[in-house]
This record gives structure tokens, C-alpha cells and sequence, in this order.
């Protein structure tokens, strides 16, 4: 009865912390559901306000802005580009290594621009921008030639499959349209059946059916009888009469 009593208890012990995992496991799921809704509706108010920025406000305050947009929508197409076709590349693990490595560059870069947006010293500002150019430029070409790359070895793999199913498909066509013709042995025709002749009395006449090709030896119609035997109740036949 202790046994039974022990095991019961292990029985809902084990329930409640696999239940209490299965909570833990949901509650981070929906945790990181939101963070990531909330991340991507920041992404994409900043964004919008510096589109609106870069259209709204001539100058050097304009040309930060649109720095700011360019970098950010040229890194974040890049990343997803490696990411997504890191999964069935391992080349491609690669070269999402060293974007980590650029995007570290691109954060400090999109970091310096926010800073000088509300830059007072407008004569500072122009001074440094052309500076600020050319390293974004630099971001931007890097990021843009690792997810051109990504796209055309994509690209390429596609082709071929496609060129090599395309072969296999053609072979397995001409098999399909290949046939051939043996000759076949022709079925037993039996001899048919003697039809009769009109003759010139009005009358038919069969037509006997055509010789066989391979003699046979005749054979009589009715077997000649043997001796009749003879019993021992029998009369004998008596002689005849010469007068």
C-alpha cells in the first residue's frame, strides 16, 4: 500500500513540474513574441520619422537622416538575406560571420549619425558630414555585396536543379515515347468447317475439307471379328443333305 502511495505521489510531482515547464515555456514564447512585436513597430516608426526627416528637412539635418535610412535598410535586408539561406548553405555561415562583424561597424556608425541629428552648430555639421558619407558608404557597399553575393549563389544552385531535373525529365520522355514493335506468333486457326456446293441438279455438294500435308497410314473402318468361341453346351451342327 506504501508502494502504491509512493508512486501515486511521484506520479503528480512529475505532473506538476512538467506542467510547470510546459507554463515556463509558453510564458517565454509569448514573451519574445511581443519584444519582437514591439522591436519591429519601433523599427518601423524610426524609420517613417526619418523618411519623413529626410523629405521634410533640406540640409545637413536631412542628409543625416536619409545616412541613417540608408544604412539601416541596407544592414537589415542583408541579415535576413545570410539568415535565411544560412540554413541550407553552410557556406553562407561564413559570410554571416563576418556581417556580425560589419554590423558591430554599422551600429556605432548609425549610433555617431542619432547623435549629430540634434546638432545645434549647423557649420560643424556640414564639416563633418562628408566624412560620415563615405563611411556609410563603405557600410553600405560591403552589406550590399554580401546579400548580392548570397542572392546569385542562390540563383546558381536553382539553375542548376532546375538545368538537371530538366535533363532527367527529357530522358525519362524519350523512354516514354520509345517503343517497339516484336512480331507475334499467329494464333491457331482451325480448319473450317466443309460448306456445301450447289450442284447441277439443284442439289449441294460438300466440299471436303483439304488434305493434310503429312500422310497417315488407313485404317480400316470396322475390326475384322475373331473365331467364335465355342462351349461345350453347344449342338454340333449337323451335315448337309446331297440328296
Amino acid at each position: 500500500m506504501e508502494a502504491v502511495i509512493a508512486i501515486v505521489a511521484l506520479l503528480f510531482v512529475l505532473c506538476v513540474v512538467l506542467g510547470a515547464y510546459a507554463t515556463v515555456k509558453a510564458v517565454g514564447a509569448a514573451k519574445r513574441g511581443v519584444d519582437r512585436t514591439i522591436t519591429q513597430a519601433k523599427r518601423t516608426v524610426e524609420d517613417t520619422t526619418l523618411r519623413a526627416r529626410s523629405l521634410a528637412q533640406p540640409g545637413p539635418v536631412g542628409q543625416l537622416a536619409d545616412l541613417r535610412l540608408r544604412l539601416r535598410t541596407s544592414m537589415r535586408a542583408t541579415q535576413e538575406a545570410l539568415q535565411a539561406g544560412a540554413g541550407e548553405d553552410e557556406s553562407l555561415k561564413e559570410s554571416l560571420a563576418l556581417f556580425q562583424q560589419l554590423s558591430r561597424h554599422g551600429r556605432e556608425l548609425d549610433d555617431e549619425l542619432r547623435r549629430l541629428e540634434p546638432e545645434p552648430d549647423r557649420a560643424k555639421l556640414v564639416q563633418r558630414l562628408p566624412d560620415l558619407r563615405t563611411r556609410t558608404e563603405k557600410v553600405i557597399k560591403s552589406a550590399d555585396a554580401l546579400r548580392w553575393a548570397a542572392h546569385d549563389r542562390a540563383r546558381k544552385f536553382a539553375e542548376d536543379d532546375l538545368e538537371t531535373l530538366s535533363a532527367q525529365i527529357d530522358v525519362e520522355a524519350g523512354a516514354l515515347r520509345h517503343w517497339t514493335t516484336e512480331p507475334t506468333e499467329p494464333a491457331h486457326v482451325w480448319p473450317e468447317a466443309p460448306k456445301p456446293e450447289p450442284t447441277a441438279s439443284g442439289g449441294q455438294k460438300w466440299q471436303e475439307p483439304e488434305a493434310r500435308t503429312t500422310e497417315e497410314p488407313p485404317r480400316p473402318a470396322i475390326t475384322p471379328p475373331g473365331p467364335r468361341p465355342t462351349y461345350p453346351w453347344q449342338k454340333k451342327p449337323r451335315p448337309e443333305s446331297t440328296t
